[in-house]
């Protein structure tokens, strides 16, 4: 029987506080809502059968992530972990045949053998980032190897034509394993920034994507798609730290604190020209957003010549 790469997902988990926040919030949304069914329909104790569905919802909630979730999130634990000794057992052997002089032929061959083998067991799992990183390394290492050696060797030696094979099919496997970390890596963390709760925790995670994803940049600068995400990235960045300032003005300017809002609404401002990419989103958004100070420098106005018309 094959291994199924989708039974190997990271699954679903979320921080405990976070968790359980949105479980409150939805079990009290279902008791509003059956109370307020059944008030509408005239039947006596509504809240009863609300609050019975809401502890419910909220026992459900916790059985989900402390039996279910959690099993699989071990599991997948599990899994990763065997993954890992297998690699590194791997990776020893590998080593071990390192020569201390020069690579032979019959060397050269058995380690490309042997990083072919984990690049096979890092695809089955093909969903574990880990497997990967641990391939791109290794491969990184064996070229670093294959460069010295392809330096010293004569032009008429019988080791040539091995190295450059050799070479070749490592480079290929080295740029795979390393864009597919990347992937996996640079989603997982974008989409645990999306769960955080405060802005400092959706940047600090959306940058460790960031991070992974300029690391994998150093080795292909030109690559498309690593190009394409980092910037998709650096955007989801700025719209965190945009989208919490607007939030903050609008606070403000609901407490009257006109001061304070216009004070968020420009840190918005300058965090969206930073971005640096121009478009008609981005325009669309400054438009808005100027349009909120305009207002309430023109409330503010109107509030000051209130006041000046009441003393006289």
């Amino acid at each position: 029987m094959k291994n199924n790469p989708a039974r190997y997902r990271r699954p679903f988990w979320l921080p405990a506080s976070n968790y359980y926040i949105l479980a409150a919030a939805i079990s009290i949304a279902f008791f509003f809502l059956v109370w307020g069914v059944l008030q509408e329909g005239g039947e006596p104790g509504p809240w009863i059968p609300g609050g019975v569905g809401g502890s419910l919802i909220l026992i459900g909630a916790v059985f989900l992530r402390e039996i279910v979730l959690r099993k699989a999130r071990n599991r997948y634990l599990l899994v990763q972990k065997r993954l890992d000794y297998t690699l590194d057992n791997a990776t020893l052997r590998t080593q071990n045949q390192k020569p201390s002089k020069k690579l032979t032929l019959e060397k050269n061959a058995e380690i490309i053998k042997q990083i072919q083998k984990k690049s096979q067991a890092a695809k089955v799992l093909m969903k574990l980032s880990e497997g990967h990183r641990e391939v791109f390394e290794l491969c990184g290492e064996y070229l670093e190897v294959n460069r010295r050696e392809l330096e010293t060797a004569g032009a008429g030696s019988p080791r040539l034509a091995g190295l450059r094979r050799g070479r070749e099919i490592v480079r290929d496997l080295h740029r795979f394993h390393l864009l597919t970390w990347a992937e996996i890596e640079s989603r997982q963390f974008t989409q645990d920034a999306k769960s955080r709760i405060t802005m400092a925790e959706k940047s600090e995670t959306a940058q460790k994507a960031l991070n992974v994803l300029q690391t994998a940049l150093r080795f292909y600068p030109q690559e498309r798609a690593l190009v394409e995400s980092e910037s998709a990235v650096r955007e989801f960045i700025v719209s965190i730290r945009v989208a919490h300032f607007i939030e903050q003005g609008e606070r403000a300017a609901f407490k009257g604190n006109h001061k304070r809002a216009i004070s968020h609404y420009k840190d918005a401002l300058f965090f969206l020209a930073r971005e640096g990419s121009r478009g008609r989103e981005t325009d669309l958004l400054a438009e808005q957003i100027n349009k909120e100070i305009q207002n309430i420098l023109e409330i503010s106005t109107k509030n000051k010549n209130l006041g000046s018309n009441n003393n006289d």
